[in-house]
């Protein structure tokens, strides 16, 4: 698994992510996504409406490098700020089953290939970055 404990805890409390994309001229889209840890295969998926015919989607059939970014604000006095970073690549998935109603037949599955935290482990109070 490439997750922690504590980062698949703090990921199951969360429903809105910051996923990243590189289009074919190079410019950058950070778009947010619903998004599902698949526990099985390590990834995180993103689904949504009519996701094929998103520019994130077409993105990914081109360059599959993304960040996706998991973060909330605990307080702001004292500022407390928490959540997880993860690079990788991305599969733009056709025909699968949707995995919430009223989503479409597309995925996007994002294999981590480097994961950052801060906020969420208290073993670990400060950022913790690993290559996994």
């Amino acid at each position: 698994m490439s997750f922690t404990e504590s980062e698949l805890g703090y990921l199951a409390t969360q429903v809105l992510a910051r996923l990243a994309t590189v289009a074919p001229d190079g410019t950058v889209q950070n778009s947010p996504v619903g998004f599902f840890v698949n526990t099985d295969l390590g990834t995180v998926d993103i689904g949504g409406y009519n996701l094929a015919r998103t520019k994130k989607f077409r993105n990914i059939t081109t360059n599959p490098q993304v960040a996706v970014v998991i973060d909330d604000l605990v307080s702001r006095d004292p500022w407390l700020a928490r959540g997880v970073e993860i690079r990788g690549t991305a599969k733009a998935l056709e025909d699968v089953d949707p995995p919430r109603p009223g989503f479409s037949r597309q995925l996007i599955r994002i294999t981590p290939h480097r994961i950052i935290s801060w906020g969420i482990d208290p073993a670990h109070p400060g950022h913790t970055a690993r290559t996994v």
